[in-house]
């Protein structure tokens, strides 16, 4: 009778999620998968060619877009059948440390790796290491990761379980889609420069390493107290003017025409629009003091 009792029990605090609830959370791990496959098509590096000649950081920048795709859908799904929960925001978190987090960090070092490690691959420790270079770009990969995960938990923190209603339009420090699209964006126009059968070698070079520079940068602003917008709270979830509708317009036709250029245009503008914007407050503010 006893057992009986303690497996009714155990049975009445088993959490059982009602059917809506459920697919909030497949977004989530769609988007956990976009980046697990991510990470795989990186470690191919240029070896791999697939459909359109994409090679296999191509594959993977296209990937980490498609888990932040699924991660902006997860939010606007989870409101729209009111199935906000504790496990989707924590399960959110977790897939959004692998697609926005190890996969960006990943891609870095598969980039930087063709240009400095044998048949493509860094050796980090022993007597056969790579340059100082190699060890400096896996270190800035790690602090990415590393930071990825200390913004995520900030968020986690500082925001109560039902964060997907609230009404902020501001983030504090720029969020992980943000700085993974950032990467991600800037490795595609990498890989699409090359595609299309550039001769200046010393560019690709230079420019390859130059994007972890940018990461560390990205990694950085994640952990820090500057204010960003929340896209689409802002501008799509407000009224806008015909102005906006015209620049969208301009965007649309960019896109088409430079696809590559212009995402990573936009993804570094809005990067730097938080720094800006914060040292114009604080210039402001010294003046009205």
């Amino acid at each position: 009778m006893e057992q009986t009792v303690e497996t009714t029990t155990k049975r009445k605090r088993r959490r059982v999620l009602p059917p809506q609830t459920v697919w909030p959370l497949l977004f989530t791990l769609g988007n956990l998968v976009a980046g697990f496959a991510a990470i795989h098509y990186a470690y191919k590096g240029d070896e791999w060619q697939g459909p359109w000649g994409w090679t296999g950081l191509t594959m993977a920048g296209a990937l980490v877009f498609l888990g932040m795709f699924l991660d902006s859908l997860d939010g606007s799904v989870a409101r729209l059948t009111d199935s906000v929960t504790e496990l989707g925001a924590a399960l959110d978190s977790l897939a959004d440390l692998v697609t926005c987090g190890v996969a960006p960090a990943f891609m870095v070092l598969a980039l930087v790796s063709t240009y400095l490690g044998d048949d493509g691959k860094l050796i980090l420790l022993g007597p056969d290491a790579d340059l100082p270079w190699g060890k400096v770009v896996w270190g800035i990969a790690a602090v990415y990761v590393c930071c990825t995960a200390l913004r995520l938990a900030r968020f986690t923190v500082e925001t109560a379980p039902d964060h997907l209603l609230e009404d902020g339009v501001a983030f504090h420090g720029i969020p992980s889609p943000g700085a993974a699209g950032l990467v991600a964006s800037l490795i595609l126009l990498h890989q699409h420069v090359l595609a299309n059968g550039t001769d200046a070698q010393w560019f690709a070079q230079a420019y390859a390493f130059g994007i972890p520079i940018v990461m560390l940068c990205g990694a950085l602003l994640m952990v820090s107290s500057i204010p960003y917008d929340h896209f689409v709270k802002r501008y799509l979830g407000r009224p806008q003017s015909f102005k906006f509708i015209a620049y969208v317009a301009i965007v649309l036709f960019l896109c088409i025409w430079w696809f590559q250029a212009t995402v990573a245009f936009a993804f570094v503008a809005y990067a730097l629009s938080g720094p800006i914007h914060a040292y114009k407050n604080r210039k402001k503010l010294v003046q009205e003091i």
